[in-house]
């Protein structure tokens, strides 16, 4: 590799999911901190950072897909300089390395701190790749929060343990690990002080966070929350993604008695067939989740659920599928996310016998999809008529028009005089299958 100048400008590409978009904007962090510069619209940067997902085929393909279109310029422009970050960085370094010569650095989702050295290396002329583990020492390396969207991402926990036999994220995210409470409070302040009123507390298993506050007394999720709800100038909180089986009493008494925390609530099952859930490793049954929902919903009677869904795991049948289908109707989910089942090397049910076929898949997904949009429709017709408030958060595409989310986080568009960033008081009006028309009323805080 040759030697070249640092770079002075940079784009970054987030793949998957919340927790990649949090670590893209902290590595923007990092890289302003070097004085460098996001490449404005319509520009080439020079450097690239591909911050990557390995959940799915397709999303780990379309790095390689990615990296060589970067690597085509057009006459004597030179090539920018790649760096492939996240979760495909951390199971496939060494063969991203051999693969593909033009990137200059890998880097995994717990060494990213280390990214302004690696560049360095890289523009030395020697490629550099760090896919250690150490997430404690990343976050402490982090550069102050400064700036942030009305909406603002908060890691509080990362890891898993649960080892779903589908599942990479054990093994590209490591154990289980709780970022302190103390840590947690002042970047939740620094956030508000940025322009936050909004924060979405982030973790592999979320509710699996447990710390300690100030004087040494144990807290989960839902003391966290309570703390953060007193945080002045913090309006709003959410939190995704959550496990069934670290559900607590706590957590679903705050949806009930924390007024800050959103009516939402994203749990996934993947499937209503006990047999699949015990195949993959999910330790919980079709019943016991629902049973946790009415206890949701019991706490909060307007709460709107999501979840996930994975369709053609092996060995599902026709009436196992019809089984999570049933359970699609029982919950009444407001949104849900679903996919078709990825083989992912080196997970036990890469080699699982019963495969299912990719057209059954495809058949299975266009089904289920067609449910779940149904339940959709129908809470956003519900919605209509409510009077609810909506965080502003980018300019729609007519002139005067607004984009939001609702407390059911429902995107919710409104034309009227307000600013992004703005708390609005709206009554929603007319629903479409992906969002909803409202009628501003007025500002409901300053």
């Amino acid at each position: 590799m040759q030697r070249r100048e640092l770079p002075r400008t940079y784009r970054i590409k987030s793949f998957g999911c919340q927790m990649n978009v949090y670590d893209g904007e902290r590595m923007g962090e990092l890289l302003a901190a070097q004085g460098m510069a996001p490449a404005a619209e319509g520009e080439e940067a020079e450097l690239v950072v591909l911050n990557t997902c390995h959940i799915r085929e397709k999303a780990a393909e379309k790095v390689y897909s990615d990296i060589g279109r970067l690597l085509k310029t057009d006459g004597d422009a030179p090539a920018p300089m790649i760096a492939v970050a996240g979760c495909v960085a951390q199971a496939e370094g060494e063969e991203i390395m051999a693969r593909a010569p033009g990137v200059g650095v890998v880097v995994g989702p717990q060494a990213y701190h280390r990214l302004p050295d690696l560049l360095a290396q890289a523009a030395g002329g020697t490629r550099a790749t760090d896919t250690d583990m150490p997430a404690d020492a990343k976050f402490a390396a982090l550069p102050r929060r400064r700036r942030s969207a009305p909406a603002a991402f908060l890691t509080v926990q990362e890891g898993c343990d649960k080892f779903c036999t589908y599942c990479v994220v054990p093994y590209t995210r490591g154990a289980e690990i709780s970022r302190p409470f103390g840590d947690l409070l002042a970047e939740a302040q620094l956030l508000v002080e940025a322009g936050a009123r909004e924060i979405t507390l982030l973790g592999q298993n979320v509710n699996a966070w447990a710390g300690q506050d100030e004087a040494a007394r144990p807290l989960g999720l839902d003391g966290l929350i309570r703390r953060l709800a007193a945080v002045d100038g913090l309006e709003r909180i959410r939190y995704t993604t959550s496990h069934p089986n670290d559900v607590t009493d706590g957590l679903i008494a705050a949806h009930g008695e924390v007024a800050k925390l959103m009516p939402y609530l994203h749990l996934p099952v993947q499937s209503g067939s006990d047999r699949v859930l015990r195949a993959m490793n999910r330790s919980h049954t079709a019943d016991s989740y629902l049973r946790v929902l009415e206890r949701f919903r019991a706490a909060r009677p307007d709460l709107a659920l999501s979840g996930d869904f994975i369709v053609g795991f092996p060995g599902e049948t026709e009436a196992e599928f019809a089984e999570t289908l049933r359970i699609v109707e029982a919950a009444g989910y407001a949104h849900a996310f679903s996919f078709k089942y990825s083989p992912r090397p080196g997970t036990p049910a890469a080699t699982m016998d019963g495969q299912v076929a990719a057209e059954v898949m495809d058949d299975r997904l266009q089904r289920l999809q067609a449910t779940i949009a149904r339940g959709q429709m129908a809470f956003n017709a519900a919605s209509v008529g409510r009077r609810c408030t909506v965080l502003v958060e980018r300019r729609g595409k007519k002139p005067g028009q607004w984009l939001g989310k609702s407390p059911w986080l429902q995107s919710v568009f409104f034309t009227g005089d307000a600013a992004i960033g703005d708390l609005v008081e709206v009554e929603l009006a007319q629903a479409g299958p992906n969002s909803l028309e409202g009628r501003l009323l007025q500002l409901a805080a300053a």
